[in-house]
This record gives structure tokens, sequence and C-alpha cells, in this order.
């Protein structure tokens, strides 16, 4: 590794650079660029960063590995800048993130980054994602998409959906409820005037998956259709799969009967969440309770993966458990974002002491709370309707509209440039 990009000889041009505050804090990626890039990168500071790209010497540079903690959230609009700068020159931009807010997250990617791994790098990512930007452009058939009524606005990685998956680490836990709400207020969050977001819900419980009765939506034999084939899956038939609520929000809804959760697998998974992710700005999957062969799919494929729990031992038990086995497994922990749903009031002062004892024992950050919304949750999950139209005025439906709010406030910029 050299310590300045410049001062890589010119026998050996530099093809990548990590961009960080502090280099000496990503050691694991120092490792990682050395064995993937050899001595052929260069490290640079954020001020160095926005210097070097618009320099002859960065017409060589593949990639950039931009490096972020959380004390490099008040520099975002640097940030912005320097995956700007690089696009521009097309430089390919790999994010590299450890413990950021999903709203920060959320925003760098909107600014146009190419791949995001989490910080601590899990084994081999890094070299995947130099793979996956080194592999072939998109052939004429993925740009014809682009002119078809559904395709979404836009080309290229820099606007691919935003995943978000939603699971409920104990029964009973709100996570429909909360990926079926989410939804729902990200398809509205745009202002008058501006072009809402399109917005997609993947009910990939296949066995007890419940949004089409949160929605009063049919399930249709499409759906089963789809899922056993997805090898010869287009974009007429996952569209045919697909059922519209209120004009605003498209669904895939469980199947009509109950089927073996073993009946997809990893790469029909990856499929369709990235078939999902071409037509729609977001993408919010219900994930079944039970761990399977392809949660490690949608866990790598997510931008955050919401894993929601109560204030009760057995989500404590139940948190445990996950935690070991995903860092067991070297699976991305970092992507993990718990919601406590039913969380004690403001004023419960017993209640809040209880959560930041449950958070320390852990050894985890509880990043949303989620106040009890009482009935009006069951009655409008009866009526097939999201809190927003059955009860404006709940508690749990404003904190989960601020939440879509927060997600959606930095693309806004983006979307206008597309339209």
């Amino acid at each position: 590794m050299t310590s300045n990009a410049q001062m890589v000889p010119e026998a050996s041009p530099i093809l990548a650079c990590t961009v960080s505050r502090d280099v000496k804090n990503f050691d694991l990626l120092v490792e990682d660029m050395e064995t993937a890039m050899g001595e052929t990168w260069g490290d640079l500071g954020f001020d160095d960063a926005l210097a070097f790209l618009d320099q002859p010497e960065a017409e060589t540079l593949e990639f950039i590995a931009l490096a972020v903690d959380a004390d490099d959230e008040e520099n975002l609009a640097m940030l912005g800048q320097i995956i700007t700068s690089a696009k521009a020159n097309r430089i390919k931009v790999i994010l590299i993130a450890e413990d950021i807010s999903p709203t920060a997250l959320h925003q760098l990617l909107r600014q146009g980054a190419d791949e995001f791994v989490p910080y601590p790098l899990p084994e081999n990512e890094l070299q995947a994602a130099i793979d996956r930007l080194r592999a072939p452009a998109p052939t004429a058939h993925a740009e014809a998409d682009e002119s078809a009524p559904s395709a979404r606005r836009g080309s290229g990685p820099s606007r691919e959906g935003v995943v978000l998956a939603v699971h409920g680490i104990a029964g009973g836990s709100g996570c429909t409820t909360f990926a079926v709400n989410l939804a729902w207020e990200l398809s509205q969050v745009a202002k008058k005037g501006e072009t809402p977001p399109k917005v997609c819900l993947l009910d990939l419980d296949l066995q007890y998956g419940a949004t089409a009765t949160y929605l009063d939506l049919p399930r249709r034999e499409a759906v089963l259709e789809l899922l056993g084939d997805t090898e010869s899956m287009d974009d007429e038939s996952f569209q045919a799969a697909l059922i519209g609520y209120e004009d605003a929000l498209q669904v895939l809804t469980a199947p009509p009967d109950m089927i073996p959760l073993d009946l997809i697998g990893s790469e029909d998974v990856s499929r369709i969440i990235e078939i999902a992710r071409h037509h729609f700005d977001y993408v919010v999957i219900d994930m079944p309770h039970t761990l399977v062969q392809w949660t490690e799919t949608a866990l790598s494929q997510a931008q955050v993966y919401f894993a929601m729990i109560e204030l009760d031992m057995r989500s404590a038990q139940n948190t445990l458990r996950f935690k070991r086995l995903l860092q067991s497994e070297d699976m991305p922990f970092d992507k993990i974002r718990f919601v406590l749903n039913r969380a004690p009031k403001f004023t419960d002062l017993n209640g809040k002491s209880r959560v930041k004892r449950m958070a320390e024992s852990l050894g985890i950050s509880i990043e949303l709370l989620l106040p009890d919304g009482g009935r009006p949750v069951t009655q409008g999950a009866d009526h097939g309707q999201p809190l927003a139209l059955s009860a404006g005025k709940n508690p749990l439906r404003k904190e989960i509209a601020k939440l879509a709010q927060s997600l959606h406030e930095f693309g806004q910029s983006d979307a206008e440039e597309a339209a």
C-alpha cells in the first residue's frame, strides 16, 4: 500500500484508491485491498480525494473504496461530492460503511455508489464487489426495458431501487404491520407536484404471509407459477404476478396455498429482488420468521434489514441466538437495525431503563422505538387498510411515516434530475 496515490510508480498505475478520514480505522480494508489489488492502489483523505479525482493521474482508476463510519455522518455533503466527482469521471464507487444510520446510508447510495459492503468486511465480500464492478455492462435487452411503461426512470447502478427487509425475531412482534405500513408511507412521501416513488412490497413469508389480508388483496396463482420457475421470469411474468393497491403500491402476495419454504432457493430470491429493484425505487420485503437457506441472500442484497423485537424475554433470547448465528457465519450483522415494537411511553422511566438494559445486555443498538398503536392496528389490518387510511392520527402510524420520510428525503434531488 502507498500512503499517497500520486507516489505509485508510473510502471504500476493505480487502479483503485481507498478514501477515508483515516485508513488506520479500517485495517481489514487495507488487508483486503492488498490481497485484491497488490501494489496498484493508493490511499487518500477526503480533501485530497476531491482534488485528485479531477487530475489526469486519476484517469487510470477503476474504482474508489469510500470508507465511512458514524463519525463521518457530519460530513455527508463532502462525501456526496466525492461520489459525484468519481461518477463524473467514470470511476466506480464501493461504499464501505460501519455503524452509520439508515438515513445516511440511503443518501450515499442515492448519490451514486455502485456497491455497498458493510464493515467489518465479510470474507471475500470486497473481491466479490470488485468482480461485479468489472463484469460486462448489461446487454441491449436491459436497456430496452427502460422504454416499457412499467420500467423505472433512469438507468445504471445509481438508479437501482433501495431494498428494505423486515424480519420478526419473535412471533407477533409486528413484522407484517411494519412492512405493510412502511411500504405504504414510502409510496406517499412525495410532496405536492412531485412524482411519487414507485414502491413494491414482496411477501416472502410463503406459508403464513399476511400482506394480502392486511391490504384486502386476492392471492393469485400467478405468484406460485412465478416462484416455481424464476429462471424463465421476465418483466412481463413478474408484473403479471403483482397486484396493485390504491394505484400507489404494487404487491407480490404470498401464494394461495401453504408451500414449503425451500420451494425457492437463494438464486430464486436473488432474481426476484433484482428484477424488483430494476422497476421500483423501494422494495420492502416481509421476511418469514424462520431462518432459511435464502435468508442470507435477502440480508446481503438489502440496504437495511429491520429486525423487529419486543421488550420481553423471548425477543431477548432470540436476538442473542440470531446475533450469534450471523456473526459465526460471517454474515453482515452491521446491516441489522433493531426496531422495538410496543415500546414504553416517553413518560415511562422504568420502561426506558429496561430498554437500555436490554440493549446493553445483548450488545446491540435499538435504533427505532415504535409506540403501541393499540386496537386500531388490528382493526385496520382486519379491514385491509394501512394505518394512514384507517387511523391517520395513530401514534404508530406517525412514527412509521417519519421513518419513511427520513429514508426518502435525501433522494428527492436525484429523482427530480431523472424526471
